[in-house]
């Protein structure tokens, strides 16, 4: 099954636009093929501003979100991997949604054992 993340952030931006909010997101510049200004990293993380005033061209695609944008006055071209966003949020008031590791789906097949069968019920009948 394919990832809900992109969805979920698709939806996500346009939510907090209708609200007039400005969406930010939060990225593991870690993550391979993140492309983003290094000046602007801090503890391996850094926040963007994705609203429509802050950015050019932007797609929010399945496998990513790509934009260019000016940092410090030089256009930049970003590119940010679908699995490397933590999260999506209005600025304003804080609203949105943190991404766990189990948000985007791998090559790994879903483990398919049996949970544990529960042992003999303990229950008694009180009069």
């Amino acid at each position: 099954m394919t990832s809900s993340r992109p969805y979920l952030i698709r939806a996500l931006y346009e939510w907090i636009n209708d609200n007039g909010l400005t969406p930010y997101v939060l990225v593991d510049t870690a993550f391979e093929g993140v492309q983003v200004p290094q000046q602007h990293i801090h503890d391996g993380r850094i926040v963007l501003n994705i609203g429509p005033r802050a950015v050019q061209e932007l797609d929010l695609g399945n496998d990513g979100v790509f934009f260019s944008a000016r940092f410090n006055g030089v256009s930049m071209v970003v590119r940010v991997p679908i699995e490397a966003i933590l999260s999506i949020y209005a600025m304003e008031s804080g609203e949105g949604m943190v991404f766990s590791d189990s948000d985007h789906s791998d090559d790994t097949p879903p483990d398919d054992t049996p949970p544990d069968k529960p042992g003999k019920p303990d229950l008694r009948v009180v009069k």
